[in-house]
């Protein structure tokens, strides 16, 4: 089953984020978002389409915790360190700097 989230850029909806069964990620702007938004990342320029990768994009996976407080979040909400992905989901309401996610719940 594919996981979901949506991306606020400072509480405004920038696009959603999704994670395949593959392990496949993509990210794709919100039509609403392009006409009057700016990029969330240097490597994500607004664009209609979505982007694609085979690995989480550098700029979500650089939004985890690392470190003991990521040692600490995984012991606590029992999640694998490893698994970046569900770490976001759990934390991404409480991130660093203008981004945070919200599991889209389907």
């Amino acid at each position: 089953m594919d996981r979901k989230v949506n991306v606020l850029q400072n509480g405004v909806l920038a696009g959603v984020l999704i994670q395949h069964e593959s392990g496949a990620y993509t990210f794709q702007y919100d039509a609403t978002y392009l006409a009057h938004g700016a990029p969330i990342a240097y490597r994500l320029p607004l664009q209609k389409e979505a982007y694609h990768s085979d690995q989480l994009f550098p700029f979500f996976e650089n939004l985890a915790s690392e470190g003991w407080l990521l040692k600490l979040q995984s012991q606590l909400q029992h999640i694998d360190e490893r698994d970046t992905f569900s770490m976001l989901i759990a934390n991404g309401k409480d991130l660093v700097g203008a981004v945070s996610l919200e599991e889209i719940v389907e």
